[in-house]
């Protein structure tokens, strides 16, 4: 169903895709925007088993496409460092294609938003839990369920095998 990575060499294995996607503070996603046209946004997010989490806000161009089409991809970046005098750029990204939903149970939207200030905001789990309860109604969260992964580095980054 995925097609399979053109430049094979340059693949990094699933821990360091996952290590990537654990590791990084935000990326792109990507869904079937209006009119047929890509729509890509900017997001932080939060990994847990098999799963990526946002939280977004309650109406807007995302989540009419997701609603429409539920299958997105989001990228991450961990490293874009251009090497100007080799003509060549030394990166390392993930991309992740699956399923996204919004959060409907109150117990699912709370566990993501509590991963969420976990990630970003470590030590204020008490100030993170009021601001949830606080902003509760203004937002969503969304789920996306991971179907594949791939991720690649520059050439002179992978390891001699």
């Amino acid at each position: 169903m995925f097609r399979p990575m053109r430049r094979q060499a340059q693949q990094l294995s699933e821990a360091e895709a996952l290590r990537i996607l654990k590791g990084g503070s935000s990326g792109v996603l990507a869904v079937a925007g209006d009119e047929g046209y890509p729509y890509a946004v900017p997001l932080s997010y939060v990994y847990a088993e098999g799963r990526l989490y946002f939280h977004v806000a309650r109406t807007g161009q995302k989540l009419d496409a997701i609603a429409r089409n539920d299958k997105v991809s989001f990228c991450v970046i961990a490293e874009d460092e251009p090497v100007p005098e080799e003509f060549i750029t030394h990166y390392r990204s993930v991309v992740v294609f699956g399923r996204a939903r919004i959060l409907t149970e109150d117990a699912e939207k709370r566990r993501a938003l509590r991963l969420l200030v976990e990630k970003y905001a470590p030590g204020f789990t008490e100030q993170g839990e009021m601001e949830i309860s606080r902003a509760w109604d203004r937002f969503h969260a969304l789920e996306l369920r991971i179907e594949h992964m791939t991720g690649k580095a520059a050439k002179d980054l992978i390891p001699e095998q």
